[in-house]
């Protein structure tokens, strides 16, 4: 297959040689390297902030509710990009580990808990979508579970032969598994988000709730399966194009771009859109004054 580099030649304009190329300087400055690590580390730190700020208001408002759909939402919002804030903030360690394994590892393990993250946000659709439609949900769980479990093992398998033989044939494996597990997550919101939010839209009353809830299942269908298709389309072409690939300490343009794209930006955009907190309980024995 032919290769697609990302660096482009520099242009001679004929006065005092050619120009350095500005993408490989960045990338090869050790400043800038760590000026874009560090900006990352820092958008993912406010990111987790964020999501444990809104898991502790949800517990607060509503304590006796257990550990609901939107409490786990939030704390693995918080996991996951903590995890990727110490890792940015360690990167020079992170991407010089031997063997190589291990640096894929630290890397590849967040995404997957990216994925567990917000696929639970397609189980919760698929349970109200379910039930809306007096279809059975009880083997919904037990699905997402069964998926998710088989996700790990196989990504495990491959980290594992990778630690005992540093195998590109294998490394190029586990890149295609990953592409193949985030077009599996796009086409989940597709398929239950489309679902609900046409469901929502051929309700017969119309009201601001009602409005609030379609705009809000659109809006996070259209972010989730943009961000998971980017992820697919990039993983693939860093597979082929050795010139695409995150999983080195002087593509840091590159690696911006990318986790902004596919995490960053979605995280922020779908913690905003549901930051709606659920409302108080009221007990049956106390009647407020109107």
């Amino acid at each position: 297959m032919t290769r697609m580099p990302l660096s482009f030649p520099a242009i001679d304009i004929g006065v005092g040689g050619p120009p350095a190329n500005w993408w490989d300087e960045i990338n090869e400055s050790v400043k800038w390297q760590d000026g874009i690590f560090f900006s990352l580390c820092a958008a993912y730190a406010a990111v987790s902030a964020v999501a444990l700020i809104q898991l502790i208001r949800i517990e607060l408002r509503v304590p006796e509710y257990g550990w609901t759909t939107q409490k786990v939402f939030h704390l693995m919002n918080f996991i996951v990009n903590g995890v990727r804030a110490v890792l940015f903030g360690f990167h020079k360690h992170v991407y010089l580990l031997h063997p190589k394994a291990l640096t894929l590892v630290l890397l590849d393990f967040p995404g997957l808990l990216f994925f567990s993250t917000y696929t639970l946000l397609v189980l919760f659709w698929a349970e109200i979508y379910h039930q809306a439609r007096s279809l059975p949900t009880d083997k919904l769980r037990i699905f997402y579970i069964s998926i998710n479990s088989a996700i790990y093992f196989i990504q495990v398998c491959i980290w594992v032969y990778l630690w005992i033989d540093d195998s590109s044939t294998v490394e190029f494996i586990g890149k295609i598994f990953i592409a193949v597990m985030s077009f599996i997550a796009a086409l989940g919101f597709l398929l239950y988000g489309g679902r609900l939010f046409f469901m929502l839209r051929r309700f017969p009353i119309e009201s601001k709730g009602r409005r609030k809830k379609l705009h809000e299942v659109g809006s996070v269908t259209a972010i989730c399966f943009t961000c998971f298709l980017i992820r697919c389309f990039v993983v693939v072409l860093s597979a082929f194009d050795l010139d695409a690939s995150l999983d080195v300490l002087d593509h840091p343009v590159l690696n911006l771009i990318y986790y902004t794209l596919v995490e960053i930006l979605p995280s922020v955009l779908v913690l905003y859109i549901l930051r709606k907190l659920p409302p108080k309980r009221i007990s049956a024995q106390y009647h407020p004054i109107r």
